[in-house]
């Protein structure tokens, strides 16, 4: 059953959107190579709760950390580890989510940890775009299709591979409501869009083939051929006047597509 929000419900839903953001750009703002992905989950879960929120991950399903941090070809769910230590080169997708008064915020994003390849750069840049191009289209009247097909024909125009297994979702009260949001589709074709619907839209896009598999850890989803991965998320509200991002702080919903630059502001 959709959940729709009303007006106010949309505007209660911005604090826990904002605070999810922080603790993203924040997380950002710390890779480099030689940074454990423990400490970053660690710097998250502080952040957040110092900010009165709750991390939306820690524990759910038993998911055993607060942040997601998955690496090179971990497509997502990667579990913080003190033995992982971020290298030069890598690609660092962030997923964050905090809850603020019972509300829901839940976004991603994709770091470059030193100089990554070219071709991964690309792959970010790309995947970035696919999500803006995702939110293009989540407007009143529109269709689930349409949103898939926005985030879809532009990365296969490049290249790449769009994942199947794994789609953005409803957000509210909890983390994960319906309706599922894929990131293909056909233009016309599934839920129509409704004002008061609140989706998180996450491209999820392979640098090769989308086909993965889940290690013994039983979390991490990674590629079958190895090549890298890059998740890029913002939840949205559907309003009259076009889509609305409610993960976005005072420094809006982009992050710095370098890590560790000391500045977590901007969009590169």
């Amino acid at each position: 059953m959709l959940k729709i929000k009303t007006t106010a419900e949309i505007e209660a839903m911005k604090p826990a959107g904002a605070l999810s953001k922080l603790a993203l750009r924040r997380v950002g703002a710390m890779i480099r190579p030689g940074v454990d992905t423990l400490e970053l989950d660690r710097v998250a879960e502080s952040i957040i709760r110092m900010h009165g929120g709750t991390p939306a991950f820690k524990g759910y399903g038993g998911f055993p950390a607060s942040i997601c941090c998955s690496v090179n070809d971990q497509i997502v769910h990667g579990i913080p580890s003190a033995a992982t230590v971020l290298q030069e080169g890598d690609i660092v997708s962030i997923d964050t989510g905090a809850i603020v008064n019972g509300w829901v915020g839940d976004n991603a994003w994709t770091f470059y940890c030193g100089n990554p390849s070219v071709a991964d750069k690309g792959l970010c840049e790309v995947t970035r775009d696919c999500l803006k191009a995702g939110i293009a289209a989540a407007v009143p009247g529109n269709r689930l299709g349409d949103v898939g097909h926005a985030v879809q024909s532009l990365a296969e125009a490049n290249g790449y591979g769009v994942v199947r297994d794994y789609v953005g979702h409803g957000v509210g009260r909890a983390m994960h409501e319906e309706p599922n949001v894929p990131n293909y589709g056909k233009a016309g074709r599934g839920v129509k869009l409704q004002v008061g619907m609140v989706i998180a839209i996450e491209p999820m896009i392979c640098l090769g083939g989308y086909e993965s598999h889940v290690l013994p850890n039983r979390w991490t989803v990674v590629t079958n051929d190895g090549l890298a991965a890059a998740h890029y998320e913002n939840t949205i509200a559907i309003t009259e006047d076009g889509p609305v991002i409610l993960t976005a702080d005072a420094d809006g919903p982009w992050c710095d597509m370098m890590g560790g630059t000391g500045s977590d502001v901007g969009e590169h």
